[in-house]
């Protein structure tokens, strides 16, 4: 709604004599553009609490906008200089403005697509899954498949979901619903069937056929893409109004929640996926029906060699529209903790095979990859979640750095769970971006039962050091990795200055006092790597920017920068900390413009957690 144009001069007028003879002690009036009544601003944004995220001056009371670009930050009065009878004026009543979130980590229209299918998200029991999954085969009588996902490995023993579960209310068509993490699928009888996958089907490189124990019988659970493959192949594609579907339900969710900006980190070029959205982008795109920037990571095919080059290079150029591109390339090297697929340096000590994981792309052969990618000017984005994948990333990229040379690469590690101490000073020294998920960064049962007792009390000291390598000078970009977990960046930010679980008590708390050597292990995971929420939103704004190489444009509220900002209903730096996550976005700004709420400023019931 737009209203306020046909009265701003009256409100104008009565605001500079009420909002500014009482002034802001932590907001001298100090305007970073001073012009003597220069009309002409779009909208203008009084009487605000705005956290700039700029270190020449982090707050202030007003913002002036004109097209899709900041045109004053500074005090009531400065502003109200570029009124005239068109511009727009809000009173932000003291709430509190911000530069638009940034996530440097999130897949918008896989989770679109799960949340669209067979959604398993609200369930909290391994009940609840089978009962949710009858469900969707009652709601769809003629649908040829089940296909969804979003279930949670903590909820079963050993992470391990069984197929007769499925097979009890959905015997007659294939069932295929893929993890909260991404890394496995669960399937029913009749889609092992369908696959062709049975007790003398061998597991492929890199990927792993679950069996019963003592038994070849798959069980009904396949960890990594190149065994999650011999499913997916066998599954219709997702036409292009699925997809389409998908975004909008993507970037509707990520726009409530304050989410100008993204990296899609896993953008394919083919498959059976929603992963494989480049097409999607930009037909979106070039609609005008973008309304999130994405900058998208180009999927690089562990199955394949250099040969894939020319389309990496190609889908470079093709995919350039106004608020899409794609320069960087995703590296999947490693797989997760809780299923013994992440690479580590040391063995699982739940296992008695010295068993220490895998890395999916082979060390020399990442070396020249990577080296080819640095020197074609790609931005890389690893999957690095053990401490042998976090090596072997800083070690490729400081070949990579001998060969060709210092150059701005911002190349990026995400998810980085589990850190050897030493390599900590490596990313400073490579000038590279530790991409945390920070809403991970809790005792979950996750890390209680199935993170600690594969590591041990030393190495655990090591998950997620979050506040460690901000010590250490790198940069620290926050992604969320929705729809892994929540895309809701003030779960995260409270995450990481507490380091507990921001949905409380009832959210499966996995921290078991009677336990007193795993309690002082957890203790320990928390007291050490909590920040502070200046440097947690700078995580989640500038520093996104800079992950994106668009911190001149964006990621904070500065003349001449883009328009996307958000509104919050109260500041986060008056409230304790264990209630950032009960605060709400009202408005949400991408190029001026709302794309989600409105300038009323009133509250709207979100989508989705």
């Amino acid at each position: 709604m737009q209203f306020g144009r046909e009265f701003v001069i009256g409100l104008s007028l009565a605001l500079i004599a009420a909002l500014n003879s009482a002034g802001c002690a932590r907001h001298p009036q100090t305007d970073l553009s001073v012009k003597a009544l220069i009309a002409g601003a779009d909208t203008i944004f009084l009487n605000g609490e705005v956290y700039t995220v700029d270190a020449s001056r982090s707050w202030a009371d007003a913002v002036a906008i004109r097209g899709n670009k900041i045109i004053f930050v500074g005090s009531d009065k400065g502003a109200l200089n570029y009124a005239d009878k068109n511009t727009r004026v809000i009173n932000l009543q003291g709430k509190m403005m911000l530069p638009g979130f940034q996530d440097a980590h999130v897949h918008p229209i896989e989770a679109g697509m799960a949340y669209l299918g067979c959604s398993l998200h609200a369930g909290l029991s391994v009940e609840d899954y089978v009962k949710l999954v009858a469900q969707c085969s009652k709601d769809s009588p003629a649908a040829p498949f089940i296909d969804g996902g979003g279930w949670t490995m903590d909820l079963f023993k050993d992470g391990l979901p069984d197929k007769r579960l499925l097979d009890a209310v959905v015997p007659n068509k294939p069932v295929i619903l893929k993890s909260a993490s991404g890394h496995q699928i669960w399937v029913n009888s009749k889609m092992l069937e369908l696959a062709d996958i049975d007790s003398s089907t061998i597991d492929p490189p890199r990927g792993r056929i679950d069996r019963y124990e003592g038994s070849e019988e798959p069980s009904g659970s396949l960890q990594e893409n190149s065994a999650m493959n011999l499913v997916f192949n066998k599954r219709p594609r997702y036409s292009q109004a699925q997809m389409s579907a998908a975004l909008h339900f993507g970037q509707e969710y990520l726009n409530q929640y304050g989410v100008t900006t993204v990296q899609d980190a896993l953008l394919k070029l083919d498959g059976n996926e929603a992963y494989a959205g480049g097409p999607t982008y930009l037909a979106m795109d070039h609609a005008g029906d973008l309304t999130l920037r994405v900058i998208g990571a180009l999927v690089w095919n562990t199955d394949l060699g250099l040969e894939q080059l020319d389309r990496i290079i190609d889908a470079r150029e093709k995919f350039k529209t106004r608020r899409f591109s794609a320069p960087s390339v995703k590296i999947w090297l490693d797989g997760v903790l809780e299923v013994h697929t992440a690479a580590l340096l040391e063995p699982y000590l739940d296992r008695n095979d010295a068993h220490r994981g895998s890395l999916l792309i082979e060390p020399s052969m990442l070396d020249e990859i990577i080296a080819r990618l640095d020197d074609l000017r790609f931005q890389i984005h690893f999957h690095a979640i053990g401490d042998r994948a976090i090596r072997q990333s800083l070690d490729s990229l400081a070949k990579a750095r001998a060969t060709n040379g210092i150059r701005d690469s911002r190349h990026h590690l995400s998810h980085i769970q589990l850190f050897d101490p030493d390599d900590i000073p490596r990313l400073r020294e490579l000038d590279a971006v530790a991409n945390f998920q920070p809403y991970w960064a809790w005792p979950d049962k996750f890390i209680t039962e199935l993170t600690i007792p594969k590591l041990g009390r030393e190495r655990s000291r090591w998950l997620y050091p979050i506040k460690s390598i901000l010590d250490s000078g790198a940069v620290i970009a926050f992604g969320s990795d929705w729809f892994v977990t929540s895309g809701n960046p003030l779960l995260g930010i409270e995450t990481a200055l507490t380091r507990r679980n921001p949905l409380g008590d009832g959210h499966r708390e996995g921290l078991d006092e009677s336990n007193s050597e795993l309690s002082e292990i957890v203790r320990q995971f928390i007291d050490h790597e909590r920040i502070g929420l200046a440097e947690a939103i700078a995580a989640y704004t500038i520093n996104g920017a800079y992950v994106n190489f668009m911190e001149e444009v964006s990621g904070s509220i500065e003349i001449g920068k883009l328009a996307d900002m958000i509104v919050l209903d109260r500041n986060l730096f008056d409230i304790p900390p264990h209630e950032i996550s009960e605060v709400q976005v009202l408005l949400t700004l991408l190029d001026g413009e709302p794309v989600y709420g409105d300038w009323q400023l009133g509250l709207i019931k979100k989508t989705a957690l």
